[in-house]
Protein backbone atom coordinates (compact mmCIF):
# COMPACT_ATOMS: atom_id res chain seq x y z
CA UNK A 1 0.00 0.00 0.00
CA UNK A 2 1.51 3.62 -0.97
CA UNK A 3 1.81 5.71 1.76
CA UNK A 4 0.81 9.52 1.37
CA UNK A 5 3.06 12.02 2.27
CA UNK A 6 3.04 13.83 5.50
CA UNK A 7 2.64 17.66 5.03
CA UNK A 8 5.30 19.68 6.05
CA UNK A 9 4.45 21.15 9.26
CA UNK A 10 7.68 22.01 10.90
CA UNK A 11 7.18 25.47 12.32
CA UNK A 12 10.39 27.80 10.78
CA UNK A 13 12.83 29.61 12.94
CA UNK A 14 12.32 32.91 12.54
CA UNK A 15 14.62 36.45 12.61
CA UNK A 16 14.82 38.11 16.01
CA UNK A 17 12.39 40.86 16.26
CA UNK A 18 10.73 40.19 12.89
CA UNK A 19 7.28 41.50 14.15
CA UNK A 20 8.33 44.35 16.12
CA UNK A 21 10.42 45.48 12.61
CA UNK A 22 7.72 44.91 10.59
CA UNK A 23 4.79 47.09 13.09
CA UNK A 24 7.87 49.71 13.31
CA UNK A 25 7.62 49.87 9.26
CA UNK A 26 4.51 50.35 9.01
CA UNK A 27 4.00 53.10 11.92
CA UNK A 28 7.04 54.10 12.38
CA UNK A 29 8.39 56.29 15.23
CA UNK A 30 9.20 59.02 13.15
CA UNK A 31 5.66 59.03 11.45
CA UNK A 32 4.07 58.87 14.45
CA UNK A 33 5.00 61.72 15.71
CA UNK A 34 4.98 63.37 12.32
CA UNK A 35 1.18 62.41 12.49
CA UNK A 36 0.87 63.84 15.59
CA UNK A 37 2.08 67.08 15.52
CA UNK A 38 0.11 67.53 11.97
CA UNK A 39 -3.14 67.23 14.01
CA UNK A 40 -2.11 68.36 16.81
CA UNK A 41 -2.53 65.84 19.46
CA UNK A 42 1.35 66.64 20.71
CA UNK A 43 2.60 70.12 20.66
CA UNK A 44 5.27 70.00 22.90
CA UNK A 45 6.68 66.21 24.30
CA UNK A 46 5.78 65.65 27.93
CA UNK A 47 4.98 62.48 29.47
CA UNK A 48 2.54 61.35 27.05
CA UNK A 49 4.13 60.71 23.43
CA UNK A 50 2.38 59.65 20.39
CA UNK A 51 4.27 56.35 19.76
CA UNK A 52 3.69 55.24 23.60
CA UNK A 53 0.33 56.61 23.35
CA UNK A 54 -0.77 54.74 19.89
CA UNK A 55 0.65 51.62 20.44
CA UNK A 56 -1.06 51.35 24.44
CA UNK A 57 -4.28 52.44 22.50
CA UNK A 58 -4.13 49.79 19.90
CA UNK A 59 -3.00 46.82 21.95
CA UNK A 60 -4.73 47.45 25.52
CA UNK A 61 -8.51 48.85 24.32
CA UNK A 62 -8.77 47.29 20.65
CA UNK A 63 -8.13 44.00 22.73
CA UNK A 64 -10.50 43.63 25.80
CA UNK A 65 -7.52 44.38 28.16
CA UNK A 66 -9.18 48.23 29.03
CA UNK A 67 -12.64 49.08 29.11
CA UNK A 68 -12.49 52.50 30.16
CA UNK A 69 -10.17 55.65 29.97
CA UNK A 70 -9.18 54.61 33.76
CA UNK A 71 -7.76 51.29 32.34
CA UNK A 72 -6.14 52.09 29.38
CA UNK A 73 -4.26 55.13 31.51
CA UNK A 74 -2.75 52.53 33.86
CA UNK A 75 -1.92 50.29 30.82
CA UNK A 76 -0.21 53.21 29.71
CA UNK A 77 1.65 54.14 32.79
CA UNK A 78 3.32 50.30 32.92
CA UNK A 79 4.31 50.53 29.72
CA UNK A 80 5.86 53.74 29.54
CA UNK A 81 7.59 54.19 33.47
CA UNK A 82 5.64 57.05 33.85
CA UNK A 83 2.89 58.28 36.59
CA UNK A 84 0.52 60.76 34.66
CA UNK A 85 -2.24 62.85 36.67
CA UNK A 86 -5.92 62.12 35.28
CA UNK A 87 -6.66 65.49 33.87
CA UNK A 88 -3.29 65.00 31.72
CA UNK A 89 -4.75 61.75 30.55
CA UNK A 90 -8.15 62.41 29.79
CA UNK A 91 -7.36 65.85 28.55
CA UNK A 92 -5.70 63.99 25.27
CA UNK A 93 -8.68 62.54 24.53
CA UNK A 94 -10.16 65.59 21.92
CA UNK A 95 -10.46 65.93 18.11
CA UNK A 96 -7.04 66.22 17.47
CA UNK A 97 -6.99 62.49 18.70
CA UNK A 98 -9.43 61.89 16.62
CA UNK A 99 -8.24 63.42 14.13
CA UNK A 100 -4.77 61.56 14.37
CA UNK A 101 -6.15 58.18 14.62
CA UNK A 102 -8.30 58.85 11.49
CA UNK A 103 -4.81 59.65 9.68
CA UNK A 104 -3.50 56.58 11.01
CA UNK A 105 -5.86 54.06 9.32
CA UNK A 106 -5.57 56.32 6.35
CA UNK A 107 -2.13 55.62 6.55
CA UNK A 108 -2.74 52.27 6.55
CA UNK A 109 -4.54 51.72 3.75
CA UNK A 110 -2.52 53.30 1.33
CA UNK A 111 0.50 51.00 2.56
CA UNK A 112 -1.84 48.10 2.75
CA UNK A 113 -2.52 48.64 -0.57
CA UNK A 114 0.88 49.14 -1.81
CA UNK A 115 1.41 45.39 -1.06
CA UNK A 116 -0.62 42.49 -2.18
CA UNK A 117 -0.96 39.87 0.48
CA UNK A 118 -3.13 37.63 -1.82
CA UNK A 119 -3.60 36.64 -5.41
CA UNK A 120 -6.58 36.48 -7.60
CA UNK A 121 -6.86 33.22 -9.17
CA UNK A 122 -6.75 32.64 -12.77
CA UNK A 123 -10.17 32.93 -13.38
CA UNK A 124 -10.28 36.37 -12.27
CA UNK A 125 -6.42 37.29 -13.84
CA UNK A 126 -8.48 40.07 -16.07
CA UNK A 127 -9.30 41.80 -12.52
CA UNK A 128 -7.31 43.89 -9.94
CA UNK A 129 -9.14 43.33 -7.12
CA UNK A 130 -12.29 41.83 -5.33
CA UNK A 131 -13.92 44.64 -3.07
CA UNK A 132 -16.89 43.86 -0.67
CA UNK A 133 -19.19 46.89 0.95
CA UNK A 134 -21.32 46.49 4.29
CA UNK A 135 -21.91 48.22 7.35
CA UNK A 136 -22.49 47.56 11.05
CA UNK A 137 -24.80 49.13 13.47
CA UNK A 138 -22.89 50.44 16.88
CA UNK A 139 -25.52 50.82 19.66
CA UNK A 140 -24.78 54.13 21.88
CA UNK A 141 -26.36 56.33 24.41
CA UNK A 142 -29.32 57.86 24.25
CA UNK A 143 -27.91 61.35 24.98
CA UNK A 144 -26.24 61.25 21.23
CA UNK A 145 -29.37 60.61 19.51
CA UNK A 146 -29.21 64.47 17.82
CA UNK A 147 -25.66 63.73 16.34
CA UNK A 148 -26.49 60.07 15.70
CA UNK A 149 -30.13 59.41 15.34
CA UNK A 150 -31.12 55.56 15.28
CA UNK A 151 -33.12 54.24 12.29
CA UNK A 152 -36.88 52.80 12.98
CA UNK A 153 -36.96 53.78 16.58
CA UNK A 154 -40.12 54.25 18.15
CA UNK A 155 -38.34 55.88 21.56
CA UNK A 156 -35.16 58.46 21.46
CA UNK A 157 -32.10 56.04 20.72
CA UNK A 158 -28.92 56.64 18.80
CA UNK A 159 -26.66 54.59 16.67
CA UNK A 160 -23.29 54.74 14.33
CA UNK A 161 -23.19 53.12 10.90
CA UNK A 162 -19.14 51.78 10.44
CA UNK A 163 -19.37 51.67 6.45
CA UNK A 164 -16.13 49.16 5.33
CA UNK A 165 -14.91 48.32 1.86
CA UNK A 166 -12.87 45.44 2.04
CA UNK A 167 -10.27 44.46 -0.53
CA UNK A 168 -9.75 40.66 -1.29
CA UNK A 169 -6.18 41.19 -2.82
CA UNK A 170 -5.09 43.43 0.40
CA UNK A 171 -7.28 41.48 2.92
CA UNK A 172 -8.00 44.32 5.06
CA UNK A 173 -10.20 47.46 4.25
CA UNK A 174 -9.64 49.97 2.01
CA UNK A 175 -11.70 52.65 3.14
CA UNK A 176 -13.52 52.96 5.98
CA UNK A 177 -16.14 55.77 6.95
CA UNK A 178 -18.88 56.41 10.18
CA UNK A 179 -22.20 57.81 9.66
CA UNK A 180 -25.28 58.18 11.61
CA UNK A 181 -27.46 55.17 11.56
CA UNK A 182 -30.74 56.27 9.95
CA UNK A 183 -28.12 57.04 6.67
CA UNK A 184 -29.17 55.34 4.22
CA UNK A 185 -26.80 52.31 2.79
CA UNK A 186 -27.04 54.44 -1.02
CA UNK A 187 -25.22 57.34 0.45
CA UNK A 188 -22.21 55.51 1.89
CA UNK A 189 -21.13 54.12 -1.22
CA UNK A 190 -19.75 56.89 -4.03
CA UNK A 191 -19.14 54.85 -7.23
CA UNK A 192 -15.71 56.45 -9.36
CA UNK A 193 -12.90 55.55 -11.07
CA UNK A 194 -11.44 54.02 -8.17
CA UNK A 195 -13.69 51.20 -9.51
CA UNK A 196 -11.99 50.55 -13.03
CA UNK A 197 -11.25 46.23 -13.86
CA UNK A 198 -12.69 45.90 -9.95
CA UNK A 199 -15.45 43.92 -8.74
CA UNK A 200 -17.50 44.92 -6.40
CA UNK A 201 -19.89 42.53 -4.51
CA UNK A 202 -22.86 44.23 -3.55
CA UNK A 203 -25.55 43.37 -1.09
CA UNK A 204 -29.05 44.12 -1.33
CA UNK A 205 -28.94 47.02 1.02
CA UNK A 206 -27.14 49.08 -1.82
CA UNK A 207 -29.33 47.38 -4.74
CA UNK A 208 -29.80 49.83 -7.17
CA UNK A 209 -30.15 50.16 -10.89
CA UNK A 210 -28.38 52.97 -11.38
CA UNK A 211 -25.28 52.21 -9.03
CA UNK A 212 -24.95 48.85 -11.57
CA UNK A 213 -24.92 51.57 -14.71
CA UNK A 214 -22.23 53.48 -12.96
CA UNK A 215 -20.03 50.72 -12.21
CA UNK A 216 -19.98 49.93 -15.87
CA UNK A 217 -19.88 53.25 -17.00
CA UNK A 218 -16.64 53.70 -14.76
CA UNK A 219 -15.30 50.02 -16.20
CA UNK A 220 -15.91 48.44 -13.16
CA UNK A 221 -17.94 44.86 -12.84
CA UNK A 222 -20.23 44.15 -10.12
CA UNK A 223 -22.28 40.94 -9.03
CA UNK A 224 -25.81 41.04 -6.89
CA UNK A 225 -28.19 39.35 -5.73
CA UNK A 226 -31.68 40.39 -7.56
CA UNK A 227 -33.84 42.02 -5.53
CA UNK A 228 -37.23 40.47 -5.02
CA UNK A 229 -39.19 43.11 -6.35
CA UNK A 230 -37.16 43.41 -9.78
CA UNK A 231 -38.88 41.68 -12.99
CA UNK A 232 -36.66 42.22 -15.64
CA UNK A 233 -37.33 41.29 -19.31
CA UNK A 234 -35.13 38.08 -20.97
CA UNK A 235 -33.42 39.62 -23.89
CA UNK A 236 -31.20 36.72 -24.53
CA UNK A 237 -30.47 33.07 -23.74
CA UNK A 238 -26.74 31.99 -23.18
CA UNK A 239 -27.89 28.30 -22.69
CA UNK A 240 -30.16 25.77 -23.22
CA UNK A 241 -31.75 22.52 -22.24
CA UNK A 242 -32.70 19.15 -23.95
CA UNK A 243 -36.28 18.30 -24.57
CA UNK A 244 -39.19 20.38 -24.41
CA UNK A 245 -38.07 23.42 -22.33
CA UNK A 246 -40.12 26.26 -21.93
CA UNK A 247 -39.38 29.25 -24.30
CA UNK A 248 -38.09 32.21 -21.72
CA UNK A 249 -36.63 35.15 -24.32
CA UNK A 250 -39.26 37.57 -24.25
CA UNK A 251 -40.57 37.10 -20.97
CA UNK A 252 -39.99 38.41 -17.48
CA UNK A 253 -38.33 36.69 -14.87
CA UNK A 254 -41.49 36.27 -12.44
CA UNK A 255 -43.21 34.71 -15.59
CA UNK A 256 -40.54 31.68 -15.98
CA UNK A 257 -39.04 31.38 -12.58
CA UNK A 258 -41.64 28.85 -10.99
CA UNK A 259 -42.18 26.62 -13.96
CA UNK A 260 -38.52 26.82 -14.51
CA UNK A 261 -37.06 22.60 -14.23
CA UNK A 262 -33.50 23.57 -15.51
CA UNK A 263 -31.10 23.47 -12.74
CA UNK A 264 -29.26 26.50 -14.18
CA UNK A 265 -30.61 29.69 -16.17
CA UNK A 266 -28.34 32.19 -17.67
CA UNK A 267 -29.60 34.83 -19.54
CA UNK A 268 -29.74 38.66 -20.67
CA UNK A 269 -31.73 40.74 -19.38
CA UNK A 270 -33.53 44.33 -19.98
CA UNK A 271 -33.53 46.52 -16.77
CA UNK A 272 -35.53 50.21 -16.45
CA UNK A 273 -34.32 52.56 -14.65
CA UNK A 274 -34.33 56.73 -14.69
CA UNK A 275 -31.42 58.40 -14.67
CA UNK A 276 -29.69 61.29 -13.74
CA UNK A 277 -29.97 64.18 -16.69
CA UNK A 278 -27.97 67.52 -16.37
CA UNK A 279 -28.07 68.37 -19.42
CA UNK A 280 -32.13 68.53 -20.11
CA UNK A 281 -34.61 70.75 -18.66
CA UNK A 282 -36.05 66.90 -16.58
CA UNK A 283 -34.01 65.77 -13.85
CA UNK A 284 -34.18 62.54 -14.32
CA UNK A 285 -34.84 60.33 -18.03
CA UNK A 286 -36.03 56.48 -18.57
CA UNK A 287 -33.10 54.65 -19.72
CA UNK A 288 -32.38 50.76 -20.16
CA UNK A 289 -29.17 48.45 -19.63
CA UNK A 290 -28.42 45.22 -20.64
CA UNK A 291 -26.98 42.71 -18.00
CA UNK A 292 -26.81 39.21 -17.13
CA UNK A 293 -28.88 37.29 -14.98
CA UNK A 294 -27.83 33.98 -13.31
CA UNK A 295 -29.76 31.92 -11.51
CA UNK A 296 -28.74 28.67 -9.86
CA UNK A 297 -31.18 25.95 -7.43
CA UNK A 298 -29.70 25.48 -4.31
CA UNK A 299 -30.50 22.16 -3.07
CA UNK A 300 -30.67 23.13 0.88
CA UNK A 301 -32.95 25.94 0.56
CA UNK A 302 -34.96 24.50 -2.74
CA UNK A 303 -35.29 27.38 -4.53
CA UNK A 304 -32.88 29.46 -7.31
CA UNK A 305 -30.78 31.80 -5.89
CA UNK A 306 -30.81 34.87 -8.77
CA UNK A 307 -28.14 37.55 -9.32
CA UNK A 308 -27.46 40.15 -11.53
CA UNK A 309 -23.94 40.64 -12.97
CA UNK A 310 -21.85 42.14 -15.85
CA UNK A 311 -19.23 39.75 -16.38
CA UNK A 312 -19.14 37.96 -19.10
CA UNK A 313 -20.30 34.23 -19.65
CA UNK A 314 -16.69 33.41 -21.12
CA UNK A 315 -14.87 34.80 -17.83
CA UNK A 316 -17.53 33.32 -15.24
CA UNK A 317 -19.76 30.31 -15.16
CA UNK A 318 -22.91 30.42 -13.50
CA UNK A 319 -21.81 28.51 -11.02
CA UNK A 320 -18.69 30.63 -10.40
CA UNK A 321 -21.06 33.80 -10.03
CA UNK A 322 -22.84 32.02 -7.36
CA UNK A 323 -19.44 30.81 -5.67
CA UNK A 324 -18.06 34.03 -6.20
CA UNK A 325 -20.94 36.00 -4.60
CA UNK A 326 -20.74 33.78 -1.36
CA UNK A 327 -17.14 35.55 -0.86
CA UNK A 328 -19.35 38.54 1.13
CA UNK A 329 -18.82 36.13 3.86
CA UNK A 330 -15.43 37.93 4.29
CA UNK A 331 -16.68 41.10 5.07
CA UNK A 332 -18.87 39.40 8.26
CA UNK A 333 -16.02 37.78 9.81
CA UNK A 334 -14.61 40.97 9.61
CA UNK A 335 -17.62 42.41 11.39
CA UNK A 336 -17.13 39.81 14.13
CA UNK A 337 -13.64 39.84 14.37
CA UNK A 338 -14.18 43.54 15.03
CA UNK A 339 -16.83 43.63 17.73
CA UNK A 340 -16.02 40.07 19.25
CA UNK A 341 -12.42 40.75 19.82
CA UNK A 342 -11.58 44.21 19.29
CA UNK A 343 -14.53 45.89 21.34
CA UNK A 344 -15.89 47.71 17.96
CA UNK A 345 -19.49 48.01 20.00
CA UNK A 346 -18.31 48.55 23.49
CA UNK A 347 -18.63 52.20 23.52
CA UNK A 348 -19.51 53.24 27.44
CA UNK A 349 -19.33 56.91 26.92
CA UNK A 350 -21.72 60.10 26.21
CA UNK A 351 -18.44 61.97 24.58
CA UNK A 352 -18.90 62.19 21.01
CA UNK A 353 -14.42 62.49 20.55
CA UNK A 354 -14.17 59.96 22.76
CA UNK A 355 -17.11 57.56 20.71
CA UNK A 356 -14.96 58.24 17.41
CA UNK A 357 -11.68 57.36 18.67
CA UNK A 358 -12.64 54.22 20.15
CA UNK A 359 -13.92 53.59 16.92
CA UNK A 360 -10.95 54.39 15.16
CA UNK A 361 -8.52 52.34 17.74
CA UNK A 362 -10.32 49.27 16.83
CA UNK A 363 -10.14 49.60 13.32
CA UNK A 364 -6.41 50.21 13.83
CA UNK A 365 -5.75 46.60 16.03
CA UNK A 366 -7.81 45.30 13.00
CA UNK A 367 -4.54 46.39 10.55
CA UNK A 368 -2.54 45.36 13.32
CA UNK A 369 -3.76 41.88 13.88
CA UNK A 370 -3.92 41.55 10.14
CA UNK A 371 -0.03 42.63 9.74
CA UNK A 372 0.71 40.12 12.10
CA UNK A 373 -1.07 37.37 10.50
CA UNK A 374 0.28 37.82 6.95
CA UNK A 375 3.69 37.47 8.47
CA UNK A 376 2.66 34.34 10.44
CA UNK A 377 1.21 33.04 6.60
CA UNK A 378 3.87 34.49 4.79
CA UNK A 379 6.85 32.68 7.34
CA UNK A 380 5.20 29.04 7.55
CA UNK A 381 5.30 26.20 4.92
CA UNK A 382 2.45 26.20 2.00
CA UNK A 383 0.69 23.33 3.44
CA UNK A 384 0.12 25.09 6.50
CA UNK A 385 -1.29 28.24 5.19
CA UNK A 386 -4.74 27.18 4.92
CA UNK A 387 -5.28 26.36 8.36
CA UNK A 388 -4.45 29.77 9.97
CA UNK A 389 -7.94 30.92 9.22
CA UNK A 390 -8.78 34.70 10.75
CA UNK A 391 -10.86 34.32 13.53
CA UNK A 392 -8.80 31.64 15.26
CA UNK A 393 -5.80 33.67 14.30
CA UNK A 394 -7.39 36.96 15.90
CA UNK A 395 -8.63 34.84 19.64
CA UNK A 396 -4.44 34.32 19.67
CA UNK A 397 -3.28 37.80 19.03
CA UNK A 398 -5.58 39.14 21.47
CA UNK A 399 -4.47 36.74 24.45
CA UNK A 400 -0.62 37.80 23.29
CA UNK A 401 -1.56 41.37 23.16
CA UNK A 402 -0.34 42.42 25.85
CA UNK A 403 3.19 40.65 25.85
CA UNK A 404 3.45 42.06 22.18
CA UNK A 405 2.96 45.45 23.21
CA UNK A 406 5.86 45.05 25.98
CA UNK A 407 8.10 44.04 22.76
CA UNK A 408 7.15 46.86 20.76
CA UNK A 409 8.42 49.34 23.17
CA UNK A 410 10.98 47.98 24.06
CA UNK A 411 11.63 47.89 20.08
CA UNK A 412 11.25 51.59 20.03
CA UNK A 413 13.19 51.81 23.16
CA UNK A 414 10.79 52.12 26.18
CA UNK A 415 11.37 49.26 29.04
CA UNK A 416 8.54 48.17 31.36
CA UNK A 417 10.31 47.76 34.72
CA UNK A 418 8.79 45.68 38.00
CA UNK A 419 9.16 49.19 39.47
CA UNK A 420 6.85 50.76 36.89
CA UNK A 421 4.21 48.60 37.53
CA UNK A 422 4.89 48.63 41.43
CA UNK A 423 3.86 52.63 40.73
CA UNK A 424 0.96 52.22 38.90
CA UNK A 425 -0.70 49.47 41.76
CA UNK A 426 0.53 51.93 44.82
CA UNK A 427 -1.45 55.06 42.42
CA UNK A 428 -4.11 53.59 41.07
CA UNK A 429 -5.28 50.75 43.68
CA UNK A 430 -6.20 54.32 46.36
CA UNK A 431 -9.81 55.55 46.73
CA UNK A 432 -9.76 58.67 45.28
CA UNK A 433 -12.64 60.01 47.49
CA UNK A 434 -10.53 60.70 50.88
CA UNK A 435 -12.88 61.44 53.25
CA UNK A 436 -15.23 59.04 52.35
CA UNK A 437 -16.23 56.76 55.82
CA UNK A 438 -14.76 53.14 55.82
CA UNK A 439 -16.95 51.16 58.50
CA UNK A 440 -14.49 48.11 58.59
CA UNK A 441 -11.76 50.77 60.06
CA UNK A 442 -14.08 50.74 63.35
CA UNK A 443 -13.64 47.14 63.68
CA UNK A 444 -9.93 45.96 62.02
CA UNK A 445 -7.75 47.69 60.07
Amino acid sequence: MKKTKEPNTEIPPYEPDIIEKDLCTLFSPEWLNQAARETGLIKRERKVTAVEMFWVLVNSYGVHLARNLANIKRNYEKSSNKKLSDSSWYERFTPELVAFLKLCVTHAIEQLALEQTKVLNQKLSKFQDVLIQDSTIIRLHKSLAKKWPAARSRTVAAGVKVSILVSAVANSPKSISIHAESTNELKTLRIGPWIKDRILLIDLGFYKHQIFARIEQNGGYFVSRLKGNADPLIVDLHNTCRGNSIDVKGKRISEILPKLKRRILDVDVEISFRRQNFNGKSKTRLDTEIFRLVAVFNEDETKYHVYLTNISKDVLSPENVAKLYGARWDIELIFKELKSRYALDVVNTKNTQIVEAYIWIAVLTLFISRRIYSLIRKYNPKEMVARYTQLRWSTIFTENADRQLTLILRYCGIERTLETVMNVYSSQALDPHVNRYRFRDDWWS
